[in-house]
């Protein structure tokens, strides 16, 4: 693939963003285009890049960004407002309308984790997004933050932000806090494996998050408006033992949603520690993304990837048989 800066401006903030486009020397420009949206602490340079070097080959570009406050774009360090994500989605999608070698038309988005919710929430109000991939994502985040903790820290936080709001009420700045006091990985012992063995090669991966961010986490919902992407199609892909967001977030999500609309749970898998570009399943994501986009962006795969779609070892069709769940919602 090839690969060149693209940055743009969201709310005034200059932010980072490579343009990663199939390597055939633009023989088959315009191409259909992808955003693909990290999650909570991530940056273009680990998985975006990484879905990147997957979907170049099978003719895609790829837009990568850094969100607001993150890596090196613009923005309010330690910052994790995901409402605000959906606007920084929003301005690729501003910006790629105006990029000769794309064709905004045909334009999907892929979020991974905190990030498959945000591109839901962007794609529902954005009737330009033809197609929305949700990978491993949230559909409630008080949910889906309640469903990390045990009820010690859990208590704990809900009394830290409830302090915080008088204080940066009185005066003007939230407390800074490790951002594993709120997503708690430690509690998910793969994927918290995954993240000090793999994504701390990222600088400045780690970094401390507001507790006003936390905040907008809990009042963040994308399953509330996640039935206005429809008649678009959505694909929503879960690790059917995924402990950090655990599973209920993916069958919320498409409860949901509208037709036409696919939840393909990965059996035997986490939340991450299957995410390296040889990795079979992470392969097999990528044959289902590759199926997907190519019907929902009428493009001719260039790829012969194995399709998704049959059981095998790592997934199974939700339309065939959904996985019965016994996580608790907690609203």
């Amino acid at each position: 693939m090839t690969s060149r800066p693209l940055p743009f401006f969201s709310s005034g903030l200059r932010l980072d963003a490579d343009l990663h486009l199939p390597g055939d020397g633009g023989t088959g420009a315009p191409y259909p285009v992808v955003i693909a949206c990290s999650g909570y602490q991530g940056q273009k340079i680990i998985h975006p890049e990484r879905f990147a070097r997957a979907l170049n080959p099978l003719g895609y570009a790829v837009l990568a960004f850094d969100y607001r406050g993150f890596g090196s774009s613009e923005g309010e360090r330690g910052r994790l407002v995901p409402q605000e994500w959906a606007e920084d989605v929003r301005a690729g999608v501003d910006r790629l309308t105006a990029v000769a070698e794309v064709d905004a038309s045909r334009l999907a988005l892929v979020g991974w984790g905190l990030g498959g919710g945000v591109v839901i929430a962007e794609a529902a109000d954005d009737p330009r997004v033809k197609a929305v991939a949700c990978l491993n994502g949230i559909g409630d985040g008080t949910r889906s933050t309640r469903n990390m903790h045990d009820e010690a820290s859990w208590t704990s936080l809900l009394t830290r932000i409830e302090l915080d709001r008088a204080r940066r009420a009185a005066a003007g700045r939230s407390e800074l806090t490790d951002p594993w006091d709120v997503v708690r990985l430690n509690l998910d012992e793969r994927t918290n494996g995954y993240v000090s063995e793999e994504l701390y090669k990222a600088p400045g991966f780690g970094s401390g998050v507001t507790l006003e961010s936390a905040d907008f986490l809990l009042r963040f919902s994308p399953e509330q408006v996640v039935h206005r992407i429809a008649p678009r199609p959505l694909l929503i892909v879960h690790g059917a033992e995924n402990e950090l967001h655990k599973p209920i977030e993916a069958q919320s999500l498409y409860d949901h949603a509208g037709e036409p609309k696919r939840l393909e749970f990965l059996e035997a898998s986490g939340h991450t520690e299957w995410m390296f570009d040889d990795n079979p399943v992470f392969s097999r994501v990528v044959g289902w993304l590759s199926d997907f986009l190519a019907t929902a962006l009428d493009v001719h795969p260039v790829s012969a990837l194995r399709r998704g779609g049959e059981d095998d070892a790592h997934g199974s069709s939700v339309d065939r048989a959904r996985p019965e769940s016994n996580d608790p919602i907690v609203r």
